[in-house]
């Protein structure tokens, strides 16, 4: 996973590796599709089951886009609270497009508190 996340543009986002093993055991839902030996997507959230949950990552490798692979990874997220209301940051270019089609809308009342480096 660390890898396909590294070479996706995710660096900045896992800090060492023993840092992104506990962000990985911290999570609640991390879903693995893989082909053969290779981790091909990844998706990671955090969910109170019932009112909140959050689409923290996602990624899929490059030559398996456009297969569905990630509109199933988002789909079993979701499935882990149906009820829920789900937040993500859609930052990277098309995602936003992505999420839309899978009913996500932007928000005029969200806020956020950025990381410290």
């Amino acid at each position: 996973m660390h890898a396909l996340l590294v070479a996706h543009g995710w660096s900045h986002r896992l800090g060492t590796l023993s840092q992104f093993e506990a962000l990985v055991a911290a999570s609640q839902c991390n879903l693995v599709a893989v082909n053969g030996d290779e981790v091909v997507g990844y998706a990671r959230a955090m969910t109170d089951g019932l009112s909140n949950g959050y689409l923290s990552m996602l990624v899929v490798a490059t030559a398996f886009r456009g297969q569905g692979l990630g509109r199933a990874l988002v789909q079993q997220t979701l499935a882990k609270a149906p009820a829920a209301t789900w937040v993500l940051r859609a930052g990277r270019p098309g995602a936003s497009e992505f999420f839309a089609r899978m009913g996500f809308a932007p928000s005029a009342i969200a806020m956020e508190r950025t990381r410290s480096t």
